[in-house]
C-alpha cells in the first residue's frame, strides 16, 4: 500500500486521457470528478502520517518517468480534440483541465526530478516536463536560488504578508526568470563560457518550449498554438500559486539554516498521494536531497488550512485568504519564529 498509493497520480492522468478520447461532455465530467474527488477526499479522509521505509527505488523512478508519455499523450489528444470543437465553454474547460494536469503531471513530477544530478536522465525528463508550462528554467532558479533564499526578501517565490496571489503570480514569474538568467550568467562566467552560446542552459530551456509550440502548431494550426499556450500559462500560474501558499508570510534571517518551520505543510491523503508527497514541503526544504518517498509528515511544522487544491481555491479569494491566515501567522510568530525573525517582522 505504501507503494501503490502513489499510483493515484497516474489514475488521474488516465482519467484525463480517457475524457478527451470520449470528447464532449466527458471532458467536463472528467474535470469535475478530478477537482471534486481531490478536494472532498482531502476533507473527508484525513491525513497520511505514515513513515514508510520503501526498498524498491526503481519502482519510484518508473512512477516519475511515466509522467512524460502520459502528459504528452494528454496534450496531443486535447489539441486534436479541441480543433474539432466550436464550443467556447468546452474549449475553456479543456484548457483548465489540461492546465491542471500539466501542473500535476508536469510541474510536480519535474520538481522531484530536477533535484537529481544535473544532466542525468531524470533531470532531463524533469526539464522537458517543465517545458509544457514554459518553465524549464525553474530547474535553475528553484534548485540554486529558491532553496538558498527561501523565506527571505531575495526569494521571488516567497510572498510577503499582505501580497495577494494575483500580484504574486506576476511578480514571482518575472523575478524568477530574471534570477534564473543571473544564476546561469554567473555559472557561465565561472566556467569561462560565452553567455550567448549552446552552453547557456537558460536559452536551451526556452527552446524546449518553442519545440512544443511548433508541434502544437503542426497538429492544429493557430488553434493548437493558442490552446497549448493557454493551458501552459494556467499550469505556470498554478506553480506560482503553490509557491505562494507554501511560503506565504514566513520569514528567515538570510544565511541562517532552513528549518521545517519555514514552509507551510500539509499531510492530507489525496493531495499527498496524487502529488508525490509535495505536501510534505517542510521536510523537503529542511533537506532537499531526500526523495519524495522518504519525506516525513513533520507534525510539528506549520500547516496550511486544508489540502493543496482546496488551499489553491482559498488563495484565489484574497479577503478570505488573509482572514484565514492571520491567526496562523500570529501562531507562527508566537511559537515558531526565533528572535532574529521577529526583528525582521517588526521592521516590515
Amino acid at each position: 500500500m505504501h507503494q501503490a498509493k502513489f499510483l493515484l497520480f497516474h489514475v488521474y492522468a488516465i482519467l484525463g486521457i480517457a475524457s478527451f478520447w470520449m470528447n464532449g461532455n466527458w471532458i467536463v465530467w472528467g474535470f469535475l470528478v478530478t477537482v471534486g474527488s481531490i478536494v472532498a477526499g482531502d476533507l473527508l479522509l484525513g491525513d497520511d502520517v505514515s513513515e514508510p521505509k520503501p526498498v524498491n527505488k526503481a519502482f519510484y523512478n518508473l512512477l516519475l518517468w511515466c509522467a512524460m508519455p502520459l502528459l504528452a499523450t494528454l496534450v496531443v489528444m486535447a489539441i486534436i480534440t479541441i480543433e474539432q470543437s466550436s464550443s467556447w465553454l468546452l474549449w475553456l474547460t479543456s484548457a483548465l483541465y489540461v492546465g491542471l494536469l500539466t501542473g500535476t503531471l508536469g510541474t510536480v513530477t519535474a520538481h522531484e526530478l530536477v533535484h537529481r544530478k544535473w544532466g542525468s536522465f531524470s533531470h532531463r525528463v524533469g526539464r522537458w516536463l517543465l517545458a509544457f508550462s514554459f518553465d524549464s528554467n525553474f530547474a535553475i532558479e528553484h534548485v540554486f536560488g529558491h532553496h538558498i533564499n527561501i523565506a527571505t526578501e531575495k526569494d521571488p517565490a516567497s510572498a510577503p504578508r499582505g501580497r495577494n496571489v494575483y500580484q504574486h503570480i506576476l511578480v514571482s514569474s518575472i523575478s524568477g526568470n530574471i534570477s534564473a538568467w543571473k544564476l546561469e550568467k554567473q555559472r557561465l562566467q565561472r566556467a569561462e563560457h560565452a553567455l550567448l552560446s549552446h552552453h547557456n542552459r537558460f536559452i536551451r530551456g526556452v527552446m524546449m518550449s518553442v519545440v512544443f509550440l511548433l508541434i502544437s502548431w503542426m497538429l492544429a494550426g493557430v488553434n493548437g498554438l493558442l490552446f497549448f499556450t493557454l493551458s501552459g500559462l494556467i499550469a505556470k500560474s498554478l506553480l506560482e500559486i503553490v509557491n505562494y501558499m507554501e511560503h506565504y508570510g514566513l520569514v528567515r534571517v538570510p544565511g541562517k539554516r532552513v528549518y521545517p518551520r519555514h514552509s507551510w505543510n500539509a499531510n492530507n491523503k489525496i493531495s499527498s498521494w496524487s502529488l508525490f508527497n509535495l505536501t510534505r514541503h517542510s521536510h523537503h526544504h529542511a533537506n532537499a536531497n531526500v526523495p519524495f518517498q522518504h519525506l516525513k509528515p513533520m507534525s510539528d511544522a506549520p500547516f496550511m488550512p486544508t489540502g493543496y487544491l482546496g488551499t489553491i481555491g482559498l488563495t484565489l479569494i484574497p479577503p478570505l485568504w488573509f482572514k484565514l491566515m492571520a491567526p496562523k501567522l500570529a501562531h507562527w510568530d508566537q511559537y515558531f519564529a526565533d528572535e532574529g525573525e521577529l526583528q525582521l517582522l517588526n521592521k516590515r
